[in-house]
């Protein structure tokens, strides 16, 4: 038996050896080396593939296009076909290719995000719209393609090399926790709290400001602090998610509460003692210099621990000057790689990848984690109701479980709070967890240690 396989390509690239290394490390877990010389390939008595534009004999030859032995960044003319009755890219005609499609081509076009450094017209947000994506237009965006070219492939591959040893990566599930506003009422300072009576009074919303004394005078709890829930959900389920934390100065698009105040700062620090933590930049920290690394130091005197994991707030994310950013800020983790309007998978895969920078052309340390669904897109975006929503989870769930993916999942504590637009998304939030558990984890009737 053995876990390496040996790759002939006509030249050495770094997107060739990027998608490369993906395929074979992240998503085979097996030991990949590359050659160029024909004579070296054929002489090789290992598990081998050809990656070029014509076969030498009978080898197994996948075809290529031109995609990954060039430089710079242009529109594409893309040609779809059809593979395993889903829509494929970067169609071949070869006959002695075992594939009908450039799979390498396709999903580095994909994983790289190459259509975001291309002119588009932005959303008011200053993003990349879901719609305008190749994924969407083509119906393939609730797919994590990738995931499933790259298990197709390993079967093939197994099929003619059976002492080739795969090592799968397992399916995973990691609730993640965005933290906009830690309280709705509550440690406002003077200013904002005497703006929320204003507003109630200017509402005639007599309940509110009855309901907002109350929580002031902590006589009812912030309904913005669903904490304690939260906590005690991923201890039962054995869970372990993660917080990204808004920690900035007021502005119009960054409302949590200030960072000066005392009992907003136990709050993360408890967190931070309870779960692994990460910054959530500020809207305004794409637009000023210097003020994500003001935020990042600030968190991290807060809990006294070393910002390595980041989110975007809004899921702002400019191709590739967000991630130089997190990077230069020695950021090694980022969540953002998904959309606001629309569920499912933005770089086609449910797998952590490093972050490719098109620009420079070359692999950075970065490692993306890409998420799956945010509740905000159900309930805001697509005006889902519960049992709506619990549907399209399930979907998404179903569809990263069958290619042994990882999922993740986008809540806000104040979602989970059972109040008003957000009533029976509590209970929604506990059927996501028990759909998303790997299926021999934990069974919630039985003692631990138990199957």
């Amino acid at each position: 038996m053995t876990n390496k396989l040996l790759f002939l390509i006509p030249k050495r690239t770094n997107r060739l050896i990027y998608i490369l290394n993906h395929f074979c490390n992240t998503q085979w877990g097996v030991e990949v080396d590359y050659v160029v010389d024909k004579e070296e390939f054929i002489s090789y008595d290992g598990p081998k593939i050809h990656y070029g534009f014509s076969a030498l004999g009978d080898e197994m030859f996948i075809a290529a296009e031109q995609l990954l032995f060039v430089r710079g960044i242009e529109e594409q003319e893309l040609a779809f076909g059809e593979y395993l009755d889903l829509p494929s890219m970067f169609p071949t005609y070869n006959r002695d290719s075992i594939l009908n499609f450039d799979i390498l081509a396709a999903s580095f076009f994909l994983i790289s995000r190459y259509e975001e450094y291309l002119p588009f017209i932005k959303d008011k947000y200053g993003r990349f719209p879901a719609q305008n994506s190749i994924a969407y237009q083509n119906k393939f965006l609730q797919k994590p393609m990738i995931d499933i070219w790259a298990l197709d492939l390993a079967s093939k591959i197994k099929l003619k090399f059976e002492e080739l040893e795969f090592s799968l990566p397992e399916y995973s599930f990691t609730p993640s926790i965005d933290i906009d506003a830690a309280f709705a009422m509550k440690h406002k300072g003077t200013l904002r709290t005497m703006g929320g009576y204003i507003k109630n009074l200017r509402d005639l919303n007599v309940e509110e400001m009855k309901q907002r004394t109350r929580v002031i005078l902590d006589k009812e709890k912030d309904p913005f602090d669903t904490f304690d829930f939260l906590f005690e959900t991923h201890i039962k389920y054995k869970l372990k998610p993660l917080f990204f934390i808004l920690f900035a100065a007021y502005g119009t698009n960054d409302k949590n509460t200030p960072t000066y105040n005392r009992k907003f700062r136990d709050l993360v620090a408890y967190i931070a003692d309870n779960s692994d933590v990460g910054i959530h930049p500020s809207f305004t920290s794409n637009s000023v210099s210097g003020k994500l690394k003001k935020e990042i130091k600030n968190l991290s005197i807060a809990i006294h621990s070393e910002i390595t994991k980041s989110r975007q707030h809004f899921l702002v994310l400019h191709m590739p000057i967000t991630y130089r950013n997190l990077i230069n800020l020695n950021i090694t983790d980022d969540y953002s790689m998904g959309y606001a309007q629309e569920i499912g998978f933005r770089a086609s895969t449910s797998r952590p990848f490093l972050f490719y920078d098109l620009e420079m052309e070359y692999t950075t340390s970065l490692r993306i984690h890409p998420f799956a669904v945010m509740e905000g897109t159900l309930r805001d975006y697509q005006s889902l109701n519960v049992e709506e929503a619990y549907q399209a989870f399930c979907k998404i769930i179903d569809e990263v479980k069958a290619v042994q993916g990882s999922f993740i999942s986008l809540w806000h504590n104040e979602s989970v709070s059972d109040k008003k637009r957000w009533l029976g998304w509590r209970d929604l939030y506990i059927r996501m967890i028990e759909k998303a558990l790997p299926e021999n984890k934990v069974d919630i009737g039985k003692e631990d240690g138990e199957l």
